[in-house]
């Protein structure tokens, strides 16, 4: 497998929000663009067309992006988010509920594809995420951070 073939761990609902964003991008993004160099064609020279080389490099970024998620979605491993998961260990698809000093936190493990650390979803591949992988419910992990190293007790694995 080359690098652009790597596995990309999903969950079932983040393989299907990534088929929607490319049918978007596709159908709607790419023909409101089209539609937009059309019109800066219009305008004559485009040598100093500024709305034509916008729309180009829009055209560009968006058929990128196409590709992007095209990859993504070719090379997905779904994972697994229900009973079937084996909770005696950290894994992608797990829950954890965590506490470091008397501050307790609960993260989703997922893919570098769905991580969203504000709605607590983190990548498997994150500093912390990765620190998590194969510990079990009561162990202490110490994870680095930007800020120095942080210790925390795996509370449970839903």
């Amino acid at each position: 497998m080359s690098d652009g073939d790597q596995k990309k761990y999903l969950t079932a609902d983040g393989l299907e929000k990534l088929k929607n964003e490319v049918n978007l991008l596709k159908n709607i993004v790419r023909k409101e663009i089209t539609e937009r160099i059309e019109e800066a064609l219009k305008l004559g020279d485009l040598s100093e067309n500024a709305e034509y080389h916008e729309a180009k490099e829009a055209q560009g970024m968006n058929e990128a992006k196409i590709r992007e998620l095209e990859d993504t979605i070719k090379n997905a491993e779904i994972i697994e988010t229900d009973t079937k998961i084996n909770k005696k260990c950290v894994n992608i698809g797990c829950t954890i509920e965590i506490k470091t000093g008397n501050t307790a936190k609960e993260f989703t493990i997922v893919g570098s594809s769905e991580a969203n650390p504000i709605k607590g979803l983190i990548s498997n591949e994150s500093p912390i995420g990765s620190a998590f992988m194969g510990h079990r419910e009561g162990d202490d992990v110490e994870v680095e951070t930007p800020m120095g190293k942080v210790n925390y007790k795996i509370l449970k694995i839903k």
